[in-house]
């Protein structure tokens, strides 16, 4: 699962590597947690943008938020299945940009684990695989816009990382180009593109 992940790109790289309409606002946040807001980058009204959105899917059936502490990470596996997920999954996938990502490995003898932290080699942009949704609060009609990560069985280079058998993020491979040829829609592959791990803390 993925619970934190950094993102400190500037509107002009997130413009430049993910082929957007337009560049998008200023954002920088070093620990992205669940129930906070980040850009996601989606169609809309025809253009590809990069949208701040809620972290933590909530449904359009839903009769409240609270779901969304359980709603942030979504297995690829199962996700055109699971209610909460399975009409974002036909309709408003989109992609997650992260600087880096984050995971915790258990340390034998040790109660407190280390804090690995993810690049992409050219230290680029990660395109991670997502879905949003939209949902009016009931008392208020407010919209809120929230979305959820896409995640998959961890491969070989992740999985020592992740105890008990636990799923890493689905990274969209082959960035820009199947974003030009084939929109966002359309373009998740629930596979790893390269990363490394450039540094870790207790």
């Amino acid at each position: 699962m993925c619970g934190r992940y950094d993102l400190n790109e500037s509107p002009q790289m997130l413009a430049l590597h993910f082929l957007l309409s337009a560049e998008p606002a200023v954002f920088s946040n070093a620990d992205v947690r669940p129930t906070n807001v980040a850009p996601i980058i989606r169609i809309h009204e025809g253009q590809r943008l990069a949208l701040t959105t809620r972290w933590g899917l909530i449904p359009s059936w839903s009769k409240d938020d609270k779901i969304a502490q359980h709603t942030f990470n979504a297995r690829g596996e199962t996700v055109a299945e699971k209610p909460s997920f399975r009409e974002a999954f036909k309709r408003r996938r989109c992609i997650v940009p992260v600087s880096a990502f984050f995971e915790w490995r258990a340390i034998p003898g040790e109660k407190k684990k280390q804090k690995l932290r993810f690049t992409s080699p050219e230290e680029h942009p990660l395109a991670v695989a997502g879905l949003w949704e939209h949902w009016t609060r009931p008392e208020t009609g407010e919209v809120v816009e929230s979305y959820t990560v896409i995640t998959t069985d961890a491969n070989a280079f992740m999985a020592p990382i992740h105890d008990r058998g636990r799923s890493s993020l689905a990274l969209v491979t082959g960035m820009p180009g199947s974003i030009r040829k084939r929109g966002i829609r359309c373009c998740w592959n629930p596979c790893w593109c390269p990363v490394r791990m450039i540094g870790w803390s207790a």
